[in-house]
């Protein structure tokens, strides 16, 4: 249930509500908006529902809603206005900005993510996207570069004022990639790692998570929960195509996912076309799509030579197509009264 205060509700009797709920065995999670604090109350306490409800009569208090749906933190009613979440270096995803990122599906050596790294910079990217740890279908695959990969897009991120976001695969991953990246990004194959998504509740860090290759919107919000759970509000979600029948792309970009979860949640949403078609060709149209769709932020995959990548070079734009791309969001983002940071 969503326990929404008086806009004049005081400090403390928004604190008495606070200590009322864990009294009652329940986990309160504030939600301060520029108007009013909202409190979420989840977890499970058998028969002390009813002494939560009772708090409709506390003083301060607004009214108290009841949420059927299993998402209760990452609902739109917990943030009517929308989450905001802050990245660094004046970065944000979730206001009228559309911020994009851009880089190679895999860091491969340092001279390759310093060129990319500055020609995705020169064209209007902030994030440098890049993967040092790779999951592949084969073990036979390029794996990554572990933490010698993370240093160096760190490094080719710092000369040209990028930030890093990078996938993580496990828990005992994330002490490391903390010291590297400024987003932790959970791969679809990773949706429900349910144990990476409590650890990632944990820390003081944006996440961004993917939706699974065949989830529903609750299944992905659900695991969005997890995080939002665990006290991580730095959140962000991400679509990047789902496995239908149709084999002429990768995946089903799925465009109506936009809008949808933007009605059943306060989480930025980003699009990634570039795992979405799994085809160079279609990756600039569906981009121009998701921003006319509402698409907060973006991920593009740019290799100076993808005939060589050893990760996805069929789905990298070179970079002077994603310069072109870029040109062409600028002139989209405004119809929908956004703009490119």
């Amino acid at each position: 249930m969503l326990i929404k205060m008086a806009a004049n509700a005081t400090k403390g009797q928004i604190e008495h509500v606070v200590e009322r709920i864990r009294e009652c065995g329940f986990q309160p999670h504030l939600s301060e908006g520029e108007e009013r604090t909202v409190i979420g109350v989840v977890g499970k306490s058998d028969g002390r529902r009813s002494e939560v409800e009772a708090l409709r009569a506390a003083p301060g208090v607004d009214e108290i809603i009841p949420i059927a749906n299993p998402f209760k933190l990452a609902s739109r009613t917990m943030r009517p206005e929308g989450s905001i979440i802050e990245l660094g270096k004046g970065v944000t995803i979730g206001g009228t900005q559309v911020v994009v990122g851009a880089g190679p599906c895999a860091v491969e050596s340092a001279p390759q993510i310093e060129e990319v790294a500055g020609r995705v910079a020169a064209a209007g990217a902030k994030l440098l996207r890049g993967g040092a740890f790779k999951p592949r279908s084969s073990p036979y695959s390029f794996q990554g570069l572990g933490e010698a990969g993370l240093k160096m897009m760190r490094a080719a991120a710092d000369n040209h004022g990028l930030l890093v976001v990078s996938e993580v695969m496990d828990p005992s991953q994330i002490e490391l990639m903390v010291r590297y990246v400024d987003v932790l990004q959970v791969g679809a194959r990773n949706m429900q790692n349910f144990n990476l998504l409590r650890e990632l509740g944990k820390v003081r860090k944006p996440v961004l998570l993917k939706r699974g290759i065949a989830a529903t919107f609750e299944e992905l919000l659900c695991s969005a929960e997890y995080v939002l759970a665990g006290g991580n509000y730095e959140l962000i979600l991400c679509e990047r195509g789902i496995r239908t029948f149709e084999t002429y792309t990768r995946n089903t970009m799925d465009i109506s996912a936009i809008p949808i979860i933007h009605k059943l949640s306060h989480l930025p949403m980003t699009a990634d076309p570039s795992h979405g078609t799994g085809r160079r060709d279609k990756v600039a149209p569906m981009a121009r799509a998701s921003v006319a769709a509402g698409a907060d932020a973006m991920l593009i995959e740019v290799h100076h030579q993808p005939d060589k990548a050893l990760s996805d070079g069929a789905q990298s734009l070179y970079p002077e197509q994603f310069a072109k791309l870029m040109d062409e969001l600028r002139m989209i983002a405004p119809a929908v009264g956004r703009e490119i940071a």
